[in-house]
């Protein structure tokens, strides 16, 4: 070998991950077939019909370990992968190939690829990705119909490197030894994606095929930062990987166990609450532990994405009860279900014309008032308030405030401080109408930037600084603004609350509630405590002044 090899791909987990090369997928003769279903391999009926069923045990026995360790939002990704082994829409087809002569894993293949080019041509892109969760069942599938049996993880340390990246694959590896993963297939918004964010493990997608050949076995970087895989790097880039690493690792260990505290001040003496987003008993305490004063959003919807129907009152209850039990005394924003993007359930993915979001709650009778109840029943001991995602409408505030006093009285609670997301431009730019109506205003800067710019949230270009853009800052002020002048709260719950430059931008713009990441909070008390506020709304001003289109000021 002359020289280091590189393999590039598209950054969706950032960090540096060292290790040797692990090539995931058995070896395959065929282009089509990912992990090596060799068409000529026979499979009877039965023999498909016990795979298929296999692969879901294996999927629903997964996410059950991870619900027991608390990690929720990774077993509800796995649930998927068992759904969608169990789905007659898959498994129908490729059992009449099998009666009709095909091989098993070709039958397999034939059906996986006909579901998921129906998934790919989805106009939205989230959905979209699903076709590769499609291919990654496909292909566990086809392995347990050819008895592959994947070689042995290497003793030490290792990047993971698959045509297609399963999330079973990362939280499965995560304890021995993965150090990061690089995947053919898949997107920023794909699910193994997700999980790698959360597991804090770099990872590379749409990498260069070639990967797929890279020698097994050898020493490898992964710098997510630069969208690399070096293999066999030179010995000067090595040692600069380990220690940079090594710095990364004990900057992680200095924020988790450094002493949290619940009030954070600018470096001029402003009072800032901070806040978390979390989804699971597992992030609240990580989140309270590194000094959040409680959560500014509590995404319902995660714990239902492989639901087959609405939820019921009694599941809602199973959910919110572990969250909100670890709040007593604290606030407790509960956000209602929203079910849209890459968060869309079975019952309603499976319809493309189906509505999606507030719009599918408020139009599924009984559903709204389902979730409320729990709430309100799950959330007593809490300083509690419920928050209603991408509103459009002041009658959509309405009917979520006439549904919650609802909610309350059958109950026998005060009524609840109601509050919408502000994530749509034109909401954002009335929000001077919105503010009678509402208690508080929750920015989402995440799908406010991605609609005011053009792009889609799955873009490689999306990312949080873009909330910097004077466009967008523009519509945030406009809202702080109505805030102010109205007496609502106004808080930012975008990642764009959890970025160095975004963060003083809105402190000058006087926002003093932020909810982060879990994972974020004592980076973000630091930085809060490093800004000047005074100097931070001069800058503010800065920016908003020439409001160049296209370009983020700095």
């Amino acid at each position: 070998m002359t020289g280091p090899l590189h393999y590039r791909g598209q950054p969706v987990s950032d960090g540096t991950g060292l290790g040797e090369i692990y090539l995931g997928d058995a070896p395959s003769g065929a282009d089509h077939a990912p992990s090596g279903a060799d068409p000529a391999t026979p499979g009877t009926e039965d023999d498909v019909r016990a795979a298929f069923a296999a692969v879901a045990r294996d999927r629903a026995a997964l996410a059950e370990r991870l619900r027991a360790r608390g990690q929720d939002l990774q077993a509800e990704i796995v649930d998927i992968a068992a759904l969608i082994a169990g789905d007659p829409a898959l498994v129908g087809p490729a059992l009449d190939a099998v009666r009709a002569g095909a091989e098993g894993p070709a039958a397999v293949w034939v059906a996986a690829e006909a579901q998921a080019a129906l998934l790919a041509a989805l106009p939205d892109p989230d959905l979209a990705q699903r076709a590769g969760d499609v291919r990654q069942v496909a292909r566990a599938v086809a392995d347990h119909l050819r008895g592959v049996i994947a070689s042995p993880t290497p003793a030490g340390a290792f990047i993971l490197v698959r045509r297609e990246v399963d999330p079973a694959d990362l939280i499965q590896l995560a304890e021995a030894g993965l150090a990061g993963a690089v995947s053919v297939g898949g997107g920023a918004s794909s699910h193994a994606a997700i999980i790698a964010r959360g597991l804090g493990l770099p990872m590379l997608v749409g990498a260069d095929p070639r990967v797929l050949d890279a020698p097994d076995g050898h020493e490898a970087i992964l710098d997510a930062a630069a969208g690399d895989l070096i293999v066999d790097p030179a010995g000067p880039e090595l040692a600069a990987a380990r220690a940079a690493a090594k710095a990364a690792r004990t900057a992680a260990a200095a924020s988790t166990f450094a002493e949290a505290s619940s009030e954070v001040k600018t470096a001029d003496g402003e009072l800032v609450t901070l806040l978390c987003n979390v989804a699971s008993p597992a992030e609240t305490r990580l989140g309270l532990s590194g000094g959040a004063a409680g959560v500014g959003l509590l995404r319902t919807e995660i714990g239902f994405t492989g639901a087959s129907a609405w939820p019921s009152e009694a599941d809602h209850l199973d959910r919110l009860t572990p969250i909100l039990a670890l709040l007593e005394g604290r606030p407790a924003v509960v956000r209602l279900l929203d079910f849209s993007g890459d968060k869309v359930p079975p019952f309603l993915a499976g319809h493309p014309a189906q509505e999606q979001g507030l719009t599918a709650l408020l139009g599924a009778p009984g559903a709204l008032a389902a979730q409320l109840r729990a709430i309100v029943l799950a959330g007593r001991k809490t300083r509690l308030s419920v928050l209603v995602p991408m509103v459009r409408t002041l009658d959509e505030v309405a009917r979520v405030r006439a549904a919650l006093a609802a909610a309350c009285a059958e109950a026998g609670q005060v009524d609840l401080e109601l509050g919408i997301m502000v994530e749509v431009a034109a909401t954002a730019a009335a929000a001077a109408e919105f503010a009678p109506a509402v208690d508080f205003f929750s920015i989402g800067t995440n799908d406010l930037s991605s609609e005011v710019l053009g792009l889609d949230r799955a873009d490689p270009a999306t990312r949080p600084a873009l909330a910097a853009d004077p466009r967008v800052l523009t519509l945030i002020e406009r809202v702080a603004t109505a805030g102010a002048a109205a007496g609502v709260k106004v808080s930012v719950c975008g990642d764009a609350a959890a970025d160095p430059l975004v963060l003083p931008l809105l402190l000058g713009l006087g926002i003093r509630t932020f909810s982060v990441g879990a994972a974020r909070v004592p980076q973000v008390a630091r930085w809060i405590t490093d800004t000047d506020a005074g100097q931070a709304a001069a800058r503010a001003a800065q920016v908003l002044g020439p409001a160049v289109p296209g370009q983020v000021n700095r």
